[in-house]
């Protein structure tokens, strides 16, 4: 192997020779960390709840790597022998394995803290309840229009310590959870991005302010001089400002900023405080509907512009967006009927915006899954001015019926291909069929995505049974 090669499969950074670290949870973050501390000459064991039937192909890799494996179940003795324990952001922090780590004194770290300590270049982190993902796309993807060398991972795809093969070079743009805040303590972004708190995994936060303070953490993790870019629409978003650590911007669909990116009329406009106003394009020219997806689009612009793209590659790259799967995607036209995906609208918040991207009174409203915890108070009148019919399936469908009873006629589904077809029997030309759950999907499939698919199989059934589609 050419030492270029070693470079790129060891990063620079501490050696771990002879330290024995131990990885709880073996996802593709688990895995990531298997693959970077192996690479630092670590002796690994690994660990998970799951047996290795339940793990497909990531127990084999593991095994592969060289690491041992203690599966089905987390052990708290475990701990005794770990020089460091790095645990996966699904793992829930109070287990005992966990609890008895830190009691023995043992550093435990996220994935993302053990690949920060080797990252060496520069870092654009996003975080926010709603619109992560497709901010950090849409960033990685103005980066790229501009020529620049860029990686893009963290929460959303490739895990930071997997990355880290692009090298110093790169311009790391990370979507950073709650979950992977709360044990960072080594990554210094030059680019922050927070793009909106609203009440979100309150299943594994005890409360919000619990929640803000994990959001808050990437703020706090910024030098002097670092860039970091809030909501100034978003109240909850204001109350971060004691964690500033470095110099602030604004972005805001409502008013003029300062500093940052803001719409004037309809057009998207940057001031970056050095020359004049940048104006980039019009908000029909994005190819996302919804007020929200203005507001990310000018996060995106903005941070890309702190990291020095030129506002010709901005606009053009905004332009031509593709955006993600089961983020407002739309997936087919029935009978003049459009049908959206926003399988990804996995809080009150989130469905509450994609409600808000269309007509009023048009919209069939797909809700339900499994409730996080979260207040549903602002949903309220979202639906009463935009939702037709809320058609109600999964766990959180009783919760739901006496939330809505007499905000809009309410239709009980339980399943997501039952509500499409319901949806689309009481639908005319010009209405639409979202599906916005406003829940975690994990009391029917496996993930937001399963869920997503779903809905895209009963679309694509009732074609093959010949509805027109235009």
């Amino acid at each position: 192997m050419s030492v270029a090669q070693q470079d790129r499969t060891a990063p620079a950074g501490p050696r771990l020779d002879g330290q024995r670290v131990l990885v709880v949870g073996l996802g593709r973050s688990g895995l990531a960390a298997v693959r970077l501390a192996v690479a630092q000459g670590a002796s690994v064991v690994v660990t998970d709840g799951k047996p290795a039937s339940e793990l497909g192909a990531a127990a084999p890799a593991a095994r592969q790597l060289g690491a041992e494996l203690r599966l089905g179940g987390n052990a708290p003795e475990l701990a005794d022998a770990a020089d460091l324990v790095v645990v996966s952001p699904g793992v829930p922090p109070g287990i005992e394995l966990l609890r008895r780590a830190r009691a023995l004194g043992r550093p435990v770290w996220g994935e993302t803290e053990l690949a920060a300590r080797y990252c060496g270049g520069r870092v654009i982190a996003i975080t926010g309840s709603n619109g992560k993902s497709t901010v950090t796309t849409m960033v990685g993807a103005i980066l790229r229009r501009a020529g620049r060398s860029v990686a893009v991972g963290g929460n959303l795809g490739t895990p930071l310590a997997d990355l880290l093969r692009e090298g110093p070079a790169a311009t790391y743009v990370l979507e950073l959870s709650s979950f992977q805040l709360e044990t960072l303590h080594s990554l210094h972004p030059q680019v922050a991005v927070v793009l909106n708190v609203s009440a979100d995994h309150l299943d594994r936060h005890p409360t919000f302010e619990a929640y803000l303070g994990a959001k808050a953490r990437l703020l706090e993790l910024q030098r002097a001089d670092g860039d970091a870019l809030l909501n100034a629409d978003d109240p909850a978003t204001a109350r971060l400002v004691p964690a500033l650590r470095g110099r602030v911007h604004r972005f805001s669909v409502r008013s003029a900023v300062a500093s940052g990116g803001f719409l004037r009329g309809e057009r998207l406009v940057l001031r970056t405080g050095q020359g004049p106003e940048e104006d980039l394009l019009d908000r029909v020219e994005l190819p996302l509907p919804g007020e929200h997806n203005v507001a990310n689009a000018l996060a995106a612009a903005f941070a890309a512009r702190l990291d020095g793209c030129p506002p010709e590659a901005i606009a053009e790259a905004l332009r031509d967006y593709e955006p993600l799967p089961h983020r407002l995607q739309r997936v087919a036209t029935i009978r003049g009927v459009a049908l959206y995906d926003d399988s990804k609208a996995t809080n009150p918040a989130a469905a509450a915006r994609a409600l808000a991207a269309f007509d009023p009174g048009r919209v069939h409203l797909i809700l339900g899954g499994r409730d996080k915890g979260c207040d549903w108070s602002e949903i309220v009148p979202c639906v009463r001015r935009h939702a037709r019919r809320v058609l109600l399936v999964g766990e959180a469908s009783s919760m739901l019926r006496e939330l809505l009873a007499g905000v809009a006629p309410l239709v009980e589904c339980g399943t997501v291909p039952r509500a499409v077809s319901a949806a689309l029997d009481g639908a005319e030309a010009g209405d639409v069929v979202l599906l916005a759950p406003g829940c975690a999907s994990f009391d029917q499939y496996r993930d937001y995505v399963a869920r997503g698919e779903d809905f895209h199989r009963a679309a694509r059934a009732l074609l093959d049974a010949g509805e027109p589609h235009a």
